[in-house]
């Protein structure tokens, strides 16, 4: 009675530079379970890869033009393994450190290539996820904010800038990003995105939205105990009592 062969590992390759994807997929050729399947210079090619492909593993370069890694990660979400690929970063190392990801720091060789892969074995095999979030929270400098938000519908990604961004309502797993009257649905939620953004621009009036203050244009009571603010387009949003107490601080 004969076993049926293992299905080899199906990876996708991201960086900006032809000649790193060529030594990956060089380092690759010595390994009969891996497959690379895909090879993409930029993150936008990245996403829809991943997307169409449905890979089990990327090698993700960091340092990229248009989207960087990081980028791409929240992007492409926790239930894809993936080997980072940089050059020195400090912040990013440390990120990797902390949470256990492994990465091949450039330039590298066939036994570093070997064992991150033998790590990512082990990984897809326990079906570890990705802590996708974490480390790229860990990864950004401290007192940093996020300078544009991403939003993906399936293989299309929408970058908005967060000065475009009226204002961001809870939707149950998903937040509803709001700019220039149109909504777009990100999943995450709305105290994770909080986290992200500079709290002198973007504050939580009320446990389901946060607003941009530069949108606001009007403070006033809605009833005894509750307040609405009133945006420059005419939009009206609950304001709780927290909430007011924080505008009042910021404003």
């Amino acid at each position: 009675m004969t076993t049926a062969a293992k299905r080899p590992i199906r990876a996708v390759v991201v960086d900006d530079e032809e000649l790193s994807r060529t030594l990956v997929r060089e380092y690759a050729a010595g390994h009969d379970d891996i497959e690379i399947v895909a090879e993409c210079a930029n993150g936008f090619e990245a996403v829809r890869a991943v997307n169409d492909l449905k890979p089990d593993l990327v090698f993700l370069d960091i340092q990229m033009p248009k989207l960087d890694g990081f980028e791409v990660l929240e992007l492409i979400g926790p239930d894809v393994g993936v080997v980072f690929v940089t050059a020195h970063d400090d912040y990013a190392l440390r990120a990797f450190e902390v949470h256990a990801v492994d990465y091949l720091l450039k330039p590298f060789g066939p036994e570093r290539f070997a064992e991150a892969l033998a790590e990512a074995r082990g990984r897809l095999a326990r079906r570890e996820r990705t802590p996708s979030a974490r480390v790229a929270a860990s990864a950004r400098p401290a007192g940093t904010y996020l300078r544009r938000i991403l939003i993906r519908t399936g293989a299309r990604v929408e970058v908005l800038p967060v000065g475009s961004v009226d204002y961001v309502r809870a939707r149950d797993d998903y937040v509803g990003v709001v700019a220039g009257g149109t909504e777009r649905l990100k999943q995450q939620t709305l105290a994770e995105l909080e986290r992200q953004l500079d709290p002198a621009r973007f504050v939580r009036i009320h446990r389901s939205f946060l607003l941009n203050v530069d949108r606001l244009t009007r403070l006033g009571p809605a009833t005894r105990d509750s307040y609405v603010a009133v945006l420059k387009d005419g939009t009206e949003l609950p304001v709780s009592r927290r909430g007011y107490a924080r505008l009042n601080e910021l404003l």
